[in-house]
């Protein structure tokens, strides 16, 4: 590939994107996601007892994926009294991730195709 600065590009890209990566890269983290998700609407947030019902995961492995995901900026908690609202937070990290993504997808289309076909 003649275009090295686009794939250091990418390269710095990737490792920015690194925490959301292996947030979004992880089955019992995509399945907390999703059934957080399709609980509804409610924009409160959830508490752990209540996301434990939904994954019949631990109280302490939800909270650990749940700090995995608040550090990727895919969540965020509020904490009232002492109970503590776990909720979907727009963060770029998401946009960094597209961005990434469709940078990688220009390389890779520009590169020959080796497939013999």
């Amino acid at each position: 590939m003649k275009d090295t600065k686009a794939i250091q590009s990418l390269a710095a890209e990737f490792e920015a994107c690194q925490k959301i990566l292996t947030a979004l890269g992880d089955e019992v983290r995509q399945h907390l996601i999703l059934q957080m998700m399709s609980h509804g609407t409610d924009c409160s947030g959830m508490r752990v007892p209540e996301i434990t019902e939904l994954t019949h995961l631990s109280r302490p492995a939800v909270s650990h994926h749940l700090q995995i995901l608040k550090d990727a900026g895919i969540m965020k908690m509020r904490r009232e009294g002492t109970m503590n609202y776990y909720y979907f937070a727009y963060d770029n990290s998401i946009e960094k991730l597209i961005t990434a993504l469709q940078h990688a997808s220009e390389i890779i289309r520009a590169l020959p195709d080796r497939s013999g076909e």
